[in-house]
């Protein structure tokens, strides 16, 4: 399958090379496809392309948001709606409030607890099936998490069902259970969830742990 990638932050490049690994074609979409984290990037990832965010959405048979929350609907918009259409999209985006400190290792959101991120894009892009994946965990555990042989869970959710199958398809091949919470509005529990995942690290700098969840 052909991957566009919206983002090339780290977490952008992490997904990347573990859908290269798994066999996708994959572009990188960014501003600028000459900075240095995404020249050495293609160099380590051989047959993988760079372009703009319009060039990547157009590219991608299934698109990957891995931009910062706050510029998120941004970048869709210079992608073009249009290229959206149809197709599956991973936000893994998280609303945090650049703008506000962390107050007692809690980030500050731009949502409410009453419309998560993923309501707004998924308003944003009508045609398109949007899944939240990836947006629970940091970067380093994305791909083939090593927690002493037992499975960390991803919690996922949108609108389409054969999209969210399809999703718990690639995170099995990336490593997780997955954890299907329905509908899009769980998006705003799932969100959440970065805010509990960072508190440990923002108040002793551990990150290196991972949800899990536990059924009877």
């Amino acid at each position: 399958m052909k991957t566009g990638i919206l983002g090339s932050g780290i977490v952008g490049r992490v997904l990347g090379s573990a859908f290269i690994a798994e066999g996708h074609e994959v572009m990188l979409g960014t501003r600028n496809v000459k900075k240095d984290e995404v020249v050495k990037w293609l160099a380590e990832n051989p047959g993988a392309k760079a372009g703009s965010f319009e060039d990547t959405a157009a590219f991608g048979d299934m698109i990957v948001l891995a931009t910062s929350g706050d510029i998120t609907a941004g970048v869709i918009k210079h992608a073009g709606i249009q290229n959206f259409k149809g197709k599956i999209v991973i936000d893994a985006a998280n609303p945090i409030d650049h703008n506000r400190p962390p107050v007692n290792g809690v980030l500050p959101f731009f949502t409410t607890t009453h419309e998560s991120l993923m309501e707004q894009l998924q308003h944003l892009l009508p045609e398109a099936k949007l899944v939240k994946a990836f947006n629970s965990v940091g970067n380093a555990f994305m791909y083939k998490p090593d927690f002493n042989g037992q499975k960390p869970t991803m919690f996922i959710c949108g609108n389409d069902e054969d999209a969210k199958k399809s999703v718990t398809a690639i995170l099995d091949a990336f490593g997780w259970e997955t954890a299907d919470m329905g509908k899009v509005e769980s998006a705003r529990a799932i969100e959440a969830l970065c805010m509990l995942w960072c508190i440990p690290g923002i108040l002793n700098n551990q990150w290196t742990h991972a949800f899990k969840l536990l059924k009877k």
